[in-house]
């Protein structure tokens, strides 16, 4: 019954079907009666006035517009059935004009001016579907360059090298294509706009291409709410079975009640580490957490998080090159905090002992770079692709008893990306891992 519902409806003709094309039509039309009555009645007070000005200068013998209506008094009346302008100023008798042809005139010209505006009408309505039809026809352009521009384009639209001719849309399509919109059903899976005609092939291409986006981003972040449940899950039942133990025999026994209260504090902590982690990640999705954009030292900054490594963590070997002075631009306390996940990640997975060097440097192309490298476990080839995904663990036991939350590097990856930057990852398992962060060359002054 859906599909045959629009054929049971004829081509839209005026704006009570609701349709686009009789919508357009209308404006079009109230803008040309708008125009019309406007320019007629600028022309009936320009030749008014023109009509005053011209007696009154010959009745005072003033020429000055301004100087003239303060000392012209003016007024009309009636006699009978004739029009009469009476002109009267200081120090003259006054004077009084037979107008009543012109008032006929003027009435005569005011008729034909309406019956002017009325064939003009009926004109602009009569070819009012042809020229919508030509401001419609860039939709196509419009659809095929959002094709292009989409993350994921279809190819085989693009390669017809469809082009819309003037009187591609009529109303009747524009009709059939609010129907096919109506008709999507947001929550289906296999939600997709399907018109069936070829003219509008490529504007249903490119809606396609946003609803599955769309539901792409919808998924990811179900899948999110998801994974962030399932990683609050486990403390909650830890800190839950210490309290019943507590409950039990905690309350006499102190090596019970030590170890009880050991796993809370650890397990709270983890939590609070995680949801700051999800609130980060949330107001960064939403657009919330601003960035600070200023010149700096990145050497500097890159001698603090060493300092600060090397004080936190003295069971590994520090090294920093950071001799040259390396500038870059962007926010520093963001990117203080990318390169602290990457120097922690390097300690988590880096057997005691090991060296880990940090490096503040300028690439081949000039651009300020970040460099972390250690000779820890290393990461695995299939698993290379998946680190900066939000809570991806490749061994999830061994991160688990790391301490980690897999977001750290989807949060570091988050302010590189809005700095318009990259990472350059180099592993090999049982050797080591070299992050690198590229940041945009900065501009001479």
């Amino acid at each position: 019954m859906m599909n045959k519902e629009p054929e049971k409806k004829a081509a839209p003709k005026t704006a009570k079907d609701g349709s686009t094309t009789a919508r357009l039509q209308d404006l079009q039309i109230k803008r040309v009666r708008t125009a019309l009555f406007f320019s007629g009645a600028v022309t009936l007070i320009l030749l008014i006035l023109g009509f005053c000005y011209i007696n009154d200068s010959e009745f005072a013998g003033i020429y000055n517009p301004f100087i003239l209506w303060g000392d012209v008094t003016r007024r009309i009346h009636f006699e009978g059935f004739t029009l009469k302008y009476v002109m009267h100023t200081f120090g003259m008798l006054p004077k009084t004009i037979d107008v009543t042809a012109y008032l006929y005139v003027t009435v005569v010209g005011v008729i034909l001016i309406s019956i002017a505006n009325a064939f003009i009408t009926l004109f602009s309505r009569a070819f009012s579907k042809a020229q919508i039809s030509k401001q419609l026809a860039p939709l196509s352009n419009m659809a095929q360059t959002a094709i292009k521009l989409s993350a994921e384009p279809n190819p085989n639209t693009v390669s017809k090298g469809y082009s819309p001719t003037t009187d591609s849309y009529d109303g009747k399509q524009i009709h059939n294509l609010e129907s096919a919109i109506d008709s999507i059903m947001p929550d289906s899976p296999d939600a997709a706009l399907h018109t069936g005609d070829k003219d509008l092939q490529s504007l249903e291409d490119a809606i396609n291409s946003l609803i599955k986006r769309t539901r792409d981003s919808y998924s990811q972040q179900i899948r999110f709410v998801s994974d962030a449940s399932h990683e609050l899950r486990t403390p909650i039942a830890v800190v839950k079975g210490y309290t019943d133990m507590l409950d039990r025999w905690g309350k006499k026994d102190e090596k019970i009640l030590d170890e009880s209260i050991s796993a809370i504090k650890t397990e709270t902590e983890h939590m609070n580490k995680l949801v700051e982690q999800l609130l980060f990640l949330a107001r960064g999705d939403s657009g919330r957490t601003k960035l600070s954009f200023e010149k700096f030292s990145l050497s500097d900054m890159l001698r603090e998080v060493y300092e600060e490594s090397v004080m936190i963590d003295s069971g590994h070997k520090w090294k920093i090159s950071a001799k040259d002075e390396v500038i870059a631009e962007g926010d520093l306390a963001m990117l203080k905090q990318a390169t602290r996940i990457l120097v922690d990640n390097a300690a988590k997975y880096t057997p005691e002992g090991n060296l880990i060097i940090l490096k503040a440097i300028t690439d081949n192309n000039g651009a300020p770079t970040i460099v972390v490298q250690d000779n820890g476990i290393g990461i695995a080839g299939q698993d290379m692709s998946h680190i900066f995904d939000r809570f991806y663990r490749s061994d999830p036991a061994r991160n688990r008893t790391q301490g980690g939350t897999g977001l750290g590097l989807s949060i570091a990856k988050w302010i590189v990306d809005r700095h318009n930057g990259y990472f350059e990852v180099v592993s090999r398992e049982e050797i080591g891992t070299r992050i690198s962060i590229h940041l945009p060359a900065v501009k001479p002054e």
